[in-house]
C-alpha cells in the first residue's frame, strides 16, 4: 500500500477537518500515520487490550501491598503473594501474545465484512454508542452465564476451566488466568455481540467497540479484585455484581455464574448457595456484635463461614473432576 492511501480515504470522505474534536484528529493523524487501514487497526486494538488490562490490574496490585485496604478485603486472610502474582501475569502475557494477539489482528478484515466502521470519522453520538454498548453489556452477560455454566460440566471443567479455578482467593490479574479454549469461548461473548449487531444494522464504529471493551475488561478486573468496598458500584446498583459476587463463585466453586449482572443467577436458580451464604454471615456478625465483639472475632467468624463453604466446594469440584467423561461424545 503505498503512501497516498490512507489520505486519499479521507478525502474521499470529503472531511471538514476544522469540525473534528481533539480525539478525531487523532484518530486521523493515527491512521494516517501507520498507512494501512489492517495494521493500524490491529496494532490499536492489541495495545489498547494491553493498556487498559495492566493499567485497571496496576492499581489493585498495589492495593493488595497496602495494609490499609484490607478491611474491605472479601477474604481478608488470603492476600496474594507477589510470586503468585508473577506467575499469573507470566500465564496472562502467554495467552495474550499466542490466543489474543491472532484474534484481535484478525478483527479488521471481519469488521470490515461485517461493515463496521473503522477508520471513518467523525464517532457517532455518544447517546447512540451509549445505547449500544448497554446492548452489548447485556449480550454479554447472558453468553457469559451459558458457557461458564457449561464450564462447569464434567470435562469441560476438569480439561479446561479447571485452570482459571486455581485462585479461590482472585485477585485483578487473574481475570485472564485461563486456558486457551477458555479465553477463546468466553471472549466470543465480548465480540459476538457487537458483531451481531453491525450484521444486523450496518450501523457500528469501532470507536465504540473500543469504548465497550474498555468497559468490560473494567468490569472483569474490578470482579476478580477481590475487595468490596462502600463506593463499589453494587452499592449503587443493586443489580450489579461486582467483586462480592464473583469471589464467592472462586471460593465455594459453583453459583454466580454470570459477570456483570446478577439476574441470570437469581433467575435461573445459580445463585442460591450464595445467598443462603450471605445470610449466614449476616447472621453470624449480627449476634457477635450484640455480644460486644471485636473486630477480630467477627473477621474470624467470617473466616471459619468462608472455609466451610470453600470446603464443600473442593468436595464439589473434586466430585465434577471424578465423574468428567468423554462418554458423551461416543456412540453405540
Amino acid at each position: 500500500m503505498n503512501a497516498t492511501v490512507t489520505a486519499q480515504l479521507y478525502d474521499d470522505l470529503g472531511l471538514d477537518y476544522t469540525s473534528l474534536t481533539w480525539a478525531e484528529q487523532q484518530w486521523v493523524a493515527w491512521y494516517k500515520w501507520i498507512d494501512n487501514p489492517v495494521v493500524a487497526t490491529g496494532l490499536m486494538s492489541f495495545l489498547m487490550h494491553e493498556i487498559v488490562y495492566f493499567g485497571r490490574c496496576i492499581p489493585w496490585m498495589v492495593i493488595d501491598a497496602t495494609p490499609y485496604f484490607n478491611r474491605w478485603k472479601l477474604q481478608p486472610l488470603q492476600v496474594p503473594t507477589l510470586a503468585e502474582q508473577w506467575e499469573c501475569t507470566r500465564m496472562v502475557l502467554f495467552s495474550h501474545m499466542t490466543i489474543e494477539l491472532p484474534a484481535i489482528w484478525l478483527f479488521h478484515p471481519i469488521a470490515q465484512l461485517f461493515g463496521m466502521e473503522t477508520y471513518q470519522v467523525p464517532f457517532p453520538p455518544w447517546q447512540l454508542m451509549a445505547k449500544q454498548i448497554a446492548m452489548f453489556f447485556f449480550f454479554e452477560d447472558l453468553f457469559h452465564w451459558c458457557a461458564h455454566s457449561l464450564l462447569h460440566k464434567g470435562v469441560f471443567y476438569k480439561h479446561i476451566h479447571k485452570v482459571h479455578h486455581k485462585y479461590p482467593a482472585p485477585f485483578g490479574l487473574c481475570a485472564e488466568y485461563a486456558h486457551p479454549a477458555e479465553v477463546l469461548i468466553l471472549g466470543a461473548g465480548t465480540i459476538f455481540g457487537p458483531i451481531l449487531y453491525c450484521y444486523v444494522t450496518h450501523n457500528l464504529h469501532v470507536f465504540t467497540v473500543y469504548l465497550w471493551i474498555t468497559l468490560r475488561l473494567f468490569q472483569a478486573v474490578d470482579a476478580h479484585s477481590g475487595y468490596d468496598f462502600p463506593w463499589s458500584l453494587n452499592k449503587f446498583i443493586p443489580f450489579w455484581a461486582g467483586a462480592e459476587h464473583h469471589d464467592f463463585h472462586h471460593m465455594a466453586f459453583s453459583n454466580n455464574f454470570a459477570t456483570s449482572f446478577r439476574w441470570w443467577d437469581w433467575l435461573f436458580g445459580t445463585d442460591k448457595r450464595y445467598r443462603q451464604h450471605v445470610a449466614r454471615v449476616k447472621a453470624a456478625k449480627a449476634a457477635l456484635k450484640d455480644k460486644c465483639a471485636s473486630r477480630q472475632d467477627l473477621l474470624m467468624a467470617q473466616y471459619r463461614l468462608m472455609k466451610e463453604a470453600e470446603a464443600e466446594g473442593v468436595e464439589q469440584e473434586a466430585e465434577v473432576c471424578r465423574t468428567a467423561s468423554f462418554k458423551f461424545f461416543k456412540t453405540d
